[in-house]
């Protein structure tokens, strides 16, 4: 079983699969848009909302993360779009080197909240905020803390 990060964007999905392939050097990204499917004739979408992504996948460091656009003509049912910290996707890898380049590609047009350094939990955390307004946040070895910390406990 894996989980995926799933996250809804408000019409620029296909700017944020660009930016995310390239800075974390996707090795797989699908994406199928509202027009790649057919339409209910009683309600035909919107031109405007035919180009929007209804799903996609991309694959990054044995991970995925999957987004998609919310249609302005579903805002009656799905609510506004609000941006904010509820969501982060969190990159746990060993190789310190592959975590500060996906650092430093994703920090481009956003902002650093902590920049990568040794934590008493890590031998290198940081976190940013992605100009789409996604939180991210990089451990190096998460799981080796929680398994010494759990392992203490006993």
């Amino acid at each position: 079983m894996s989980v995926i990060t799933y996250v809804n964007f408000d019409g620029n999905t296909e700017q944020v699969i660009a930016f995310y392939s390239e800075a974390l050097h996707a090795s797989e990204v699908k994406k199928v848009k509202f027009k790649d499917i057919p339409q209910d004739p009683n309600y035909p979408l919107p031109e405007n909302e035919q180009n929007m992504i209804m799903e996609s996948s991309l694959e990054f460091a044995g991970g995925k993360i999957m987004m998609s656009d919310i249609l302005p003509s579903m805002k009656q049912v799905t609510g506004e779009l609000v941006k904010g910290n509820n969501i982060l996707i969190s990159i746990v890898i060993d190789d310190k080197e592959a975590l500060q380049n996906y650092f430093s590609n994703l920090s481009v047009g956003g902002y650093v909240i902590m920049p990568l350094s040794e934590m008493p939990w890590s031998s290198c955390f940081g976190m940013l905020v992605d100009k789409f307004g996604v939180t991210w946040k990089f451990n190096s070895d998460a799981d080796k803390f929680l398994d010494r910390v759990l392992s203490n406990q006993q």
